[in-house]
Formats: C-alpha cells, structure tokens, sequence
C-alpha cells in the first residue's frame, strides 16, 4: 500500500496529523506529488519530514523558491520570496539548509511505474496545469490529457480531491468527488485521472487536511483533522504572509 500526499504549502500541523494516520495502516512507500512549500509558516519543517518520503515530485511553488517564480499572483509571490528566505536561514545548520536546497533541486517533474504516471499538475504539463472539476465540459483539453495517460495518473495541484473518468462511449468525461464514491474508488480498465486533495490547503469546502491510500487497484480518500487554529495564528505573525491564507484554512477554501 502507498500513501499519495500533495500541496503541504507549508502546513506543518495538517502535514504530521496526516503521516500520524499513514502510519496506523501498512504503507510501504509515501508519495509526495508536489507543494511542499508555500503559502504557509513552516517551509523547513515540513521539507524535513518529506525528506523521508519514498517519492517527491517538484511542485510550482517548489520551483518558485529554486528559480525566479513566474506566475504567481501577489500575495503567493510575497509568499514565495519569504519562503525562500526561510529556507536560507542556516537552521540548526547550514548543512540541513544546504540539504532542503538539494532535495529541492532533486525533485523530478513526473514519475512513472508501468502505466500509472505520478504528476503535480497534469499528464500534459507535470509542473504548471490545472485540470479543474469543470474542465469535463472542455473535450478537447481533457482529450489530449487523457491521451497521455496509460490508465491511470496521479496529480494534485488544484487542491480539490476526485476522480476524472473517461467514458467508454463518446468524447464525455466525469468528476467524482470523493464522496460521491463513498470516499473509495476501485481502478478498472478505464483511464481516470486521480487528484488526491491536499494535505494543506483544502478548497473543496472540507478544512480537514487530504490524502489517498494506494491498496493495489482500489484508491482510498482520507480526511484528516488537525489543530487549524495554530496554522492560522502562524500565519497572521508574518507579515509577508496575507492574513487572507490563514482565514481560507478554515472554510477549506
């Protein structure tokens, strides 16, 4: 069993409450599928526990503090720029400061075993694509995503959770939220796109952190809760970080 983890921004509480719950059930491998930084107040330590993670694909936010970010509105750039600061710092040493750096600059934009690709963003473009609940309506895109799929790709950056099903007949597609699907979802010979939520930046509705367990074809969704309120007074200390990233973590937008 795998344990799939996507879009941390950061969130230290909602990244150990989640690896709190992987760990009571028999995973053998931990997939970290991008984010692990910005938006939130804890970039060195959650880079420290993903560290330990069998998998990291590079998120945007992740290149945004490597290379000069692009793409960003102005409160995550602002955030950008003080994550990259955070991680400069020689915390408790400049050997574990130069070590985040590596891991960073390490992390592969896509991962492949036999026909399942693991992505940040999309099959199409790993590090940048957005692929939205509402993008089943836009045949053409999902058309040409799908077709670089083998049967099945795992992705997260739009943080909300759910599956994307091809459909046998005709240039249609489905989203199934995780709980339209009784939160599990069995593969079979279809092509599904998988984003599995974010772990800490919910905008599904549902504050409660979010990740997937992997158990052979069946694909599990789990929600997590964790001391929000923390998270948020850390945000609200920095001023480089808008007070409008700690308030959306309540609503889970």
């Amino acid at each position: 069993m795998k344990a799939l983890i996507s879009d941390i921004h950061g969130n230290v509480e909602a990244l150990r409450a989640v690896l709190e719950d992987i760990a009571q059930y028999d995973v053998e491998a931990v997939y970290c599928l991008g984010d692990v930084i910005g938006y939130g107040p804890n970039p060195r330590e959650c880079l420290d526990l993903v560290m330990d993670c069998q998998l990291a694909i590079l998120g945007n936010h992740d290149q945004g503090a490597i290379f000069d970010p692009y793409g960003f509105n102005d409160i995550a750039l602002r955030a950008i720029m003080w994550t990259r600061k955070q991680l400069e710092v020689p915390v408790p040493s400049r050997q574990a400061a130069e070590r985040r750096w590596e891991f960073l600059g390490e992390c592969p934009r896509s991962h492949k075993e036999g026909n399942r690709l693991f992505v940040h963003g999309s099959a199409r473009n790993p590090l940048n694509e957005y692929v939205f609940p509402e993008d089943i309506y836009s045949p053409r895109k999902m058309r040409q995503i799908f077709a670089l799929v083998d049967h099945c790709c795992f992705q997260g950056h739009t943080h909300v959770p759910g599956i994307f099903v091809e459909q046998l007949e005709g240039d249609t597609y489905q989203f199934l939220a995780p709980e339209d699907i009784d939160y599990a979802y069995h593969l079979d010979g279809q092509r599904v796109l998988c984003n599995v939520g974010s772990v800490g930046q919910p905008r599904d509705g549902d504050w409660r952190a979010c990740y997937v367990l992997l158990d052979d074809d069946t694909i599990y969704y789990r929600r997590v809760e964790y001391d929000v309120e923390s998270t948020i007074q850390k945000i609200y200390t920095v001023p480089d970080l808008d007070n409008f990233l700690g308030d959306r973590l309540r609503d889970g937008r």
